[in-house]
């Protein structure tokens, strides 16, 4: 296995992006690509008043992880970093953070791009929509789009 710095994280607090970069890009002379990805909690349309995150503590870690390892084996990474919020979370508010690291931008954006895939469609997490009208919006299925993202890179 190769030995790559890996952070993965699932925590209820939001995160700096700044920070976590600098943490995994401190003092290395290697990395000539930083690829960061951030998402934010949308309001829908103006009619989301928050997301209600859930996840299975332990698994999760475990599913981001192995995923990140995946992602390491495929592609020639300097460092990974990968935070996952849960609890109530707003609209504009971080969602999950994403940062890969390589000599080459090329490894970094498919490696994120893979890892994002896979955490939308994998990883243990379960979104409950609250409305501004005080009702719930119940729990946000699994999008089609979502799952054929992630099935190209199973080749």
């Amino acid at each position: 296995m190769v030995d790559v710095p890996l952070t993965v994280r699932v925590q209820r607090e939001a995160f700096d992006v700044a920070a976590e970069t600098a943490r995994l890009t401190e003092g290395r002379t290697d990395v000539g690509a930083v690829v960061t990805f951030t998402g934010l909690c949308r309001s829908e349309g103006g009619e989301l008043a928050a997301l209600e995150l859930e996840h299975y503590p332990g698994m999760a870690e475990a599913e981001i992880e192995r995923t990140a390892r995946a992602a390491i084996e495929r592609w020639p990474l300097l460092g990974v970093t990968a935070v996952h919020r849960h609890g109530r979370i707003a609209p504009g508010e971080p969602i999950v953070l994403v940062i890969t690291t390589s000599s080459h931008r090329v490894a970094a954006f498919e490696a994120a791009e893979f890892l994002m895939d896979f955490l939308k469609t994998r990883a243990p997490f379960w979104k409950k929509e609250e409305r501004h009208d005080g009702t719930t919006g119940g729990w946000v299925d699994a999008r089609d789009h979502d799952d054929a993202a992630a099935a190209r890179w199973e080749k």
